[in-house]
């Protein structure tokens, strides 16, 4: 089935990795999976595509009929007003050319509608090559009442020209609005937000500079001095060397360029810039704990992974172990990476955070590269909890196959994923985008494309992949990379946003019917940490509590809005809606209509 062609020399932990992988599944196709894990890309151990898994895994396999499925989206991307087009130029078969763009979403003039910063990739990376500043520039697409999107980039002022990777937004100088950082290969930027309604490059008297290769960034108040911080992930040291075009890693089926190879190119440490509370930043990574400078980093998120109030980062890395850093409050990191059972040496690339499993502690979905399954990290906090049996540990089982997330991920490339509740049931499904970095045999200037993944969560019964019958759209594959969740039209239906890899932005309108009932829910605090990330919300409606942490999902290179959404199905009033504020104050609502999106600002409560 998979044909390794040189066996990789583990050290110590990938080891433990492939020991524990293959002893806790013990099948014979699952440790062939494990051996392909390790494998990835320096020895690619590519799957037969079509080619059925026998054994153990081929009873994992679900299906429904299109009858069954209540989800449904509309392809509303001709008629929304964003013509954004992603790299218009030639690949040349480098890494920095594939690896990027993402999508940021956020209320940058704050009237209620969330706005779309889609980041573009200017031109080659050869040498002398010519960006293209008008074609190739990022864009930012301001929401005209959910119902089309006009391109405000020139006169806000934030045309980013160059190999962009990234971006999201943070109000970094708590003045109320929000702010934007790109990250690139090369000089990422950080744009304040103005009085006039434009944005000012503030990158260097800021203090956030960063000339490598950047890839995904995340905004939070570790430290919960008031102030949000800013984490910038850093891939590998890419050096283009013409020499090194002309050699080849040999794959399964077909030879691949050096040059596109991360294995080929050393890890470089991460960032993280603690905001000084003057407009300024001091990087402090290393101090920290969280430089994390043998991880290949491409997506992060700051979340609570303990329960003990105080945002952790979980940092997915390619061709290399994932960090896991559980923030001490004291303004440093423990790395519990190998405690955690969830710092795979596998090839990570997005991230989705969510309460899948209701049982209020956060959950992990990680994507992966060929024929290593995506992750479903199930958080077992509560479950240790429960039994009386908690001893401070952090600890995650990956419950993907049993859910039905893992199989049918082999022979994809997973990149940008988050959890959205489509049809309002209050059970949260879940969307992937995949694209694959091996190049079309007959062109080897275009990257082959693969179908997304909708998943539709039937509760006990799993996760079953619906994307086909849920859009025709869907049926035709593409090639992703970033994407985000966002109602943009206020509808209180969670809307999708994936522009493709050299093409076209994908906007699919969620018209899923029936549907249940639901609430959308913003907050905001006076003073510091103004738009509350890192709060908690808990939902109580008919018996059944939900619980959301704000700005903790980071997809990839991409970036969800900050409100959060809870379907109630059949419920139409919340019983009690309780807010615990990042220094860990709590408010609480009662009897709150569904059916509406509200706004919580500290101490006061919005209008029914």
């Amino acid at each position: 089935m998979w044909r390794v062609v040189k066996w990789p020399r583990l050290n110590r932990r990938q080891a433990l990795v492939f020991r524990w992988t293959g002893v806790s599944v013990g099948g014979v196709a699952v440790l062939t999976v494990a051996v392909a894990a390790l494998a990835r890309k320096e020895y690619h151990a590519v799957p037969s595509v079509g080619v059925g898994v026998e054994g153990v895994t081929s009873v994992l396999t679900k299906a429904v009929g299109r009858n069954e499925v209540p989800i449904r989206f509309e392809n509303v991307s001709a008629r929304m007003g964003i013509s954004f087009r992603h790299f218009p130029a030639e690949r040349a078969s480098l890494l920095p050319e594939d690896m990027g763009s993402g999508v940021a979403c956020g209320d940058y003039d704050a009237d209620g509608f969330t706005d779309l910063f889609f980041v573009n990739i200017s031109g080659s990376v050869l040498p002398g090559a010519v960006m293209d500043r008008e074609q190739g520039k990022s864009r930012l697409y301001r929401n005209v009442i959910g119902e089309r999107f006009e391109d405000v980039t020139d006169t806000a002022g934030v045309g980013f020209v160059g190999y962009g990777m990234g971006a999201a937004w943070g109000d970094y100088d708590n003045d109320g609005d929000l702010d934007l950082y790109v990250t690139a290969f090369g000089d990422n930027a950080l744009y304040q937000k103005q009085g006039n309604g434009a944005f000012r490059d503030v990158t260097a008297e800021a203090g956030v500079q960063d000339s490598r290769f950047s890839s995904g960034c995340s905004w939070a108040d570790y430290d919960r001095d008031g102030d949000l911080d800013l984490y910038v992930c850093n891939y590998v040291d890419f050096v283009f060397r013409e020499s090194d075009r002309g050699l080849k890693v040999r794959s399964s089926a077909m030879d691949e360029p050096y040059t596109l190879n991360p294995s080929s190119y050393p890890a470089q440490p991460n960032s993280l810039f603690r905001n000084k509370g003057d407009g300024t930043f001091e990087e402090v990574a290393a101090a920290s704990g969280v430089a994390n400078p043998t991880g290949k980093s491409l997506s992060a998120s700051w979340v609570d992974m303990d329960n003990d109030g105080w945002v952790d980062l979980y940092v997915a890395n390619d061709v290399s172990e994932n960090g896991v850093f559980r923030n001490r409050g004291d303004g440093t990191f423990e790395d519990v990476g190998p405690s955690s059972l969830a710092a795979d040496y596998r090839s990570a690339m997005g991230i989705a955070v969510a309460d899948f499993d209701d049982d209020l502690d956060q959950d992990l979905v990680i994507t992966h590269w060929l024929a290593q399954e995506n992750a479903l990290y199930q958080n077992m906090t509560s479950e240790e909890r429960a039994g009386g049996t908690a001893d401070g540990r952090l600890w995650f089982m990956d419950v993907a196959d049993a859910f039905g997330l893992g199989q049918i991920s082999l022979d994809m490339v997973g990149w940008a994923t988050g959890f959205a509740d489509f049809d309002n049931d209050g059970r949260r499904d879940l969307w992937m985008v995949n694209g694959n970095t091996l190049e079309c045999v007959a062109d080897h200037h275009d990257l082959q494309p693969q179908q997304a993944f909708i998943f539709w969560n039937r509760g006990l019964r799993g996760y079953v992949e619906i994307a086909a019958k849920a859009c025709p759209r869907l049926a035709k594959p593409f090639v992703g990379r970033g994407g985000a969740q966002v109602d943009f039209d206020r509808d209180g239906k969670v809307d999708l946003v994936w522009p493709t890899h050299g093409g076209d932005v994908i906007i699919l309108k969620n018209i899923s019917e029936p549907s249940g009932h639901w609430l959308r829910v913003d907050l905001r605090q006076r003073a510091g940490n103004r738009f509350a990330l890192g709060a908690r919300v808990y939902v109580i409606a008919e018996g059944k509590t939900q619980m959301g942490e704000v700005g903790s999902s980071s997809s990839y290179l991409s970036q969800d809005e900050l409100t959060l959404h809870f379907g109630l199905g059949g419920s139409t009033t919340v019983d009690e809606l309780r807010i615990v504020w990042p220094d860990g104050e709590q408010d609480v609502h009662k009897d709150i209509r569904a059916d509406q999106s509200v706004i919580y600002t500290r101490k006061a409560t919005p209008p029914l």
